[in-house]
Formats: C-alpha cells, sequence, structure tokens
C-alpha cells in the first residue's frame, strides 16, 4: 500500500509547523531534500504539503498530470480579505481562470510581444537619461520603468516620474500583495474561520492590514481603467495597450456588459501586474528585483560586462542603441538574462499547486486537496544542472562557439512556474529584460564604490527574503562609457520625445 512521501517528523496538531522558518524556507526545504528526496511530505495543522524538488518531480506531477495538479489551494489573506480574487495566478482552476488565461495570451503570448518592442524602446530611453542624469539613483530609475512599462503597454498611460499616482497606486498595491503572499506570515491562512473576526479584535491586526491593502488594490483596479475610459472618450485612437481591443469590443458587439463581465474586465486590465512572473506580485516588481540583481551582478563580475560590452560594440558600434533585430547576434547578453533570473531566482518557491483528487505519484500518495509546491531554488542551484550554482557564469548556457547552447536546462523552466499554471507573461518580462539589461551594457558602466584604502568594495550577494526575494540595499558606481555614450543617451531620449513612434535609428 502507497505511503506519503518522506519527511521531518511533525509535533501534534501543528504538524511541522515549528520545522518552516519564517524566512528562506527554500534553504531549509533543500536539506530536507538532501535528506529525504526530492518529493519531501510535511503537515501544518493537519494540511499536506508535498515539495518537488528536481525537474522530474516537477514535470512528473505538473506537465504529465495537470488535470490534478493544476488547482491553487484557497489563499484567505491575498484573494478574500485584500480582493485579488480575479487575478489569473491565484484563481482556483476552472472555466472562468481558462477564461481568463486565455484572453491574457491573447496579448501577451510569445508571437504578440512584438507588439510592445516600441513601448520597451521608450521606456529604455527614459531610463538611460534619468540614470545619466541621476546614476546614483539607478535602482529607483529601475523600479519607474518596471512600473511605467507596465503601465504603458496595458493601458496606454504616460507616467512621468516616481511620484506619478498610477506608480503609487499600484506600488502599495503590489507591497501588500506581496506580505499577504508571504508563506506562513497570516494564521488566518491555517484557520480560515478568523477572517470573520472584527478589525478591532485583539490579535486581529491582519484585518486592519488587509483593510488598507484591499482600498490600494481596489484603485489599482479601477483608477488606471478609468483613465484610460476617459481618454478613449478624449481621443478614440489606437493605442497600444492590451485594454483598448476590449473596449472596442464592447462597443460594438452592441451588448451591455454585465457588473460581473466589467470586473472582469476591469481584472483582465489590472492582471499582468499580478501574472508575471508566476506569483501574485506584480510584473513591476518582479522586473525590478531581477534588474537590481543585474546591477549587482555586473559591479560584482567586472569581465563579465567587458564581454558583454565588447559582444555589443561589435554588434551595434557606438552610434545606437540595441534593438531587437539585434537579439539573435548577442547571445552573452541572452545568457546573462538567464543567468541572473538562474544565480538568484526571485520567486525561489512556486506558488503552491493544490491536489484536485487523490493520486498515486512515484509510489507515493497524494490526498486530495495536498498543497504541491515546486522548490525552484533546488533545480536553479542542482550542480547536476549547473555546475558550482553560486558562481555568475553566463559562460554556462554557452557552447565552446559562443553560441547558446540547447544541451544546458533553461531556468526558464522553473523559474516562470510550472505546467498549466505557468507564467502567461514569461515572453514580456523576458523581453523587457533584454532591452533593459542590453541598454545599460551599451551606455554604461558599472563599478563597485571604492572604499577608504582606494580599492574596490567587495559586494556579496545578500538577499531579502520575502514572497519576492531581491537584494538588500547596495552601492555601486555608474559612469557613461564615454562622450559617444551620453550624446548617445540624450539623442535617442530627445528623438523619442518628439516622435513616440520613431524606431531606433
Amino acid at each position: 500500500m502507497a505511503t506519503l512521501p518522506p519527511g521531518p517528523k511533525g509535533l501534534p496538531l501543528i504538524g511541522n509547523m515549528l520545522d518552516v522558518p519564517k524566512e528562506f524556507q527554500w534553504l531549509r526545504m533543500e536539506e530536507w531534500h538532501k535528506q529525504y528526496g526530492d518529493i519531501v511530505h510535511i503537515n501544518i495543522f493537519g494540511q499536506p504539503m508535498i515539495i518537488l524538488g528536481s525537474l522530474e518531480a516537477v514535470t512528473a506531477a505538473f506537465d504529465k498530470k495537470p488535470g490534478i495538479y493544476s488547482d491553487r489551494p484557497r489563499m484567505v489573506m491575498i484573494n478574500e480579505l485584500l480582493g485579488w480574487d480575479h487575478n489569473v495566478v491565484t484563481m482556483r482552476y476552472g472555466p472562468a481562470w481558462r477564461d481568463m488565461r486565455r484572453d491574457f495570451n491573447q496579448h501577451f503570448r510569445q508571437g504578440a510581444v512584438h507588439r510592445y518592442h516600441l513601448v520597451f524602446l521608450r521606456q529604455l530611453c527614459k531610463l538611460l537619461d534619468n540614470i545619466l542624469a541621476q546614476p546614483e539613483e539607478i535602482l529607483e530609475h529601475l523600479r519607474l520603468i518596471s512600473a511605467a512599462t507596465i503601465m504603458d503597454a496595458t493601458y496606454g498611460l504616460d507616467v512621468a516620474d516616481k511620484d506619478d499616482p498610477y506608480v503609487t497606486i499600484a506600488n502599495r498595491a503590489m507591497a501588500g500583495a506581496s506580505a499577504a503572499a508571504l508563506p506562513g506570515a497570516f494564521l488566518v491562512e491555517a484557520i480560515p474561520l478568523l477572517k470573520y473576526i472584527p478589525s478591532w479584535f485583539p490579535g486581529a491586526s491582519f484585518q486592519r492590514k488587509a483593510r488598507v491593502w484591499n482600498g490600494y488594490t481596489q484603485a489599482l483596479a479601477n483608477k488606471p481603467f478609468e483613465a484610460l475610459k476617459a481618454n478613449m472618450v478624449r481621443s478614440y485612437s489606437d493605442m497600444i495597450c492590451t485594454v483598448t481591443p476590449s473596449l472596442h469590443l464592447q462597443r460594438s458587439d452592441g451588448t451591455v456588459r454585465s457588473s460581473v463581465a466589467e470586473t472582469m474586465l476591469q481584472a483582465a486590465c489590472a492582471r499582468p501586474y499580478c501574472a508575471c512572473p508566476y506569483c501574485a506580485c506584480p510584473y513591476c516588481l518582479q522586473t525590478a528585483a531581477t534588474a537590481h540583481t543585474f546591477v549587482l551582478a555586473m559591479a560584482m563580475y567586472p569581465e563579465v560586462q567587458r564581454k558583454a560590452q565588447q559582444e555589443l560594440d561589435a554588434v551595434l558600434g557606438s552610434r545606437r542603441l540595441p534593438d531587437f533585430s539585434d537579439r539573435e547576434n548577442l547571445p552573452y547578453i541572452n545568457a546573462i538574462v538567464k543567468e541572473v533570473t538562474r544565480w538568484q531566482p526571485i520567486f525561489p518557491l512556486s506558488v503552491p499547486h493544490a491536489s484536485s483528487e487523490d493520486d498515486y505519484f512515484r509510489g507515493y500518495f497524494i490526498p486530495k486537496g495536498s498543497l504541491v509546491v515546486g522548490n525552484t531554488w533546488s533545480l536553479t542551484h542542482n550542480p547536476a544542472y549547473y555546475p558550482d550554482p553560486e558562481e555568475f557564469r553566463p559562460e554556462r548556457f554557452l557552447t565552446a562557439d559562443g553560441e547558446l547552447n540547447n544541451n544546458v536546462l533553461d531556468p526558464y523552466t522553473s523559474i516562470f512556474g510550472y505546467g498549466r499554471r505557468i507564467c502567461p507573461g514569461r515572453y514580456f518580462v523576458d523581453a523587457s529584460l533584454f532591452s533593459i539589461f542590453s541598454g545599460i551594457l551599451a551606455t554604461f558602466n558599472i563599478t563597485p564604490p571604492v572604499g577608504k584604502d582606494g580599492s574596490f568594495v567587495k559586494l556579496k550577494p545578500v538577499m531579502l527574503p520575502g514572497a519576492i526575494v531581491h537584494p538588500a540595499p547596495f552601492k555601486c558606481v555608474v559612469k557613461p562609457r564615454s562622450n559617444s555614450a551620453v550624446e548617445l543617451v540624450r539623442r535617442a531620449h530627445d528623438e523619442i520625445q518628439m516622435n513616440p513612434e520613431t524606431h531606433n535609428a
């Protein structure tokens, strides 16, 4: 008779609650994988959790049995109290989810991302100009471009600076979602009945937080959406944004959408924040955190930066910025994009799946309703896939001839989630990262600060825990590569300001 997978022995009633740390849970789970194997079972207050720590395990569950392992568990804090229940990442598996996923794929599938190339170019020119003006604020500029890009692509809204009201709304809503999604952060997830206690009750601080965060969630869903509709009334033009086709349909089909449909439409507008790359957290925070990791890596590994710039100079010269037409000729830049996401994945654990029925999986019994989690950290730091995984080494993805090596496991097989719940915005994220990384490397040098002894300060990859993992604050020095680079940045910015539809020339 099949038994549950092996795992650490728990205590009566609470199970393994005390075995799971509040921070860096994936590292403890990695220890369990070494002790018990790539399929580990724990339970929290009687809730079974299955942790998968190898490519073989996640493939066998999420890819080969999607009918069983594509659901989501009940998420009380983020869905029921914060109001994210219409987002494609945390929705339960079923017809509503499939409809929303289909709509999202229409705008962000691989073959559709080219529509946003001008969006990426516009935002890159603004980013480089901001870095030129305030190089010491590069990390803040990267936060801004992450929010501005998705606002531009989704709503056609122009974000001016970090104090833009739409950026403020998005950042506050996403900060709340990130906190609410942190595993083990709120007892209400283990005891859902607590959601009914009033906010004034002792110990109900989660209710007070949820009330504030829910307000930000509603503002994110409503205010940019209303601004878009107002803009369309003033100027019924073909804006490059994902919402416009839906509104055209709303006007041309001769029907009046119900309040439910309106809610779904608003959710469709807001969901790029929560669907990329595969967590109930925003594209903007994901991209910013990954870009911060990129800057840290370039400051720590100057030889990687030099190789990348040599490749860019050979392809571009010094008279233009990189464009997507250059991508196939920039294998080292592509390898850097992959290595940044592998080296420090910002989602070390996947959003939990839920088993929709009892199953027998690789000789083990998996009860219906089990949480099933992919330990992405274990995959991206498995020395069998990536020798010396703690080292930042883009060359691992290249052949001896300098081309991308298809025989090396692509980290995109894990960092964007698994099975049918894989991030639908992964191609958009990938394109955005390529644009940002290549544009910065073409025009700027990044170095560590100089210490009192005159030598470079040694930086380390210190990461802050959370639902989204990101580098701890660090200092670096950013300078233009040359006077020609300064002129290039200014010229590109001026051209894109005068003609937003211009192509990189």
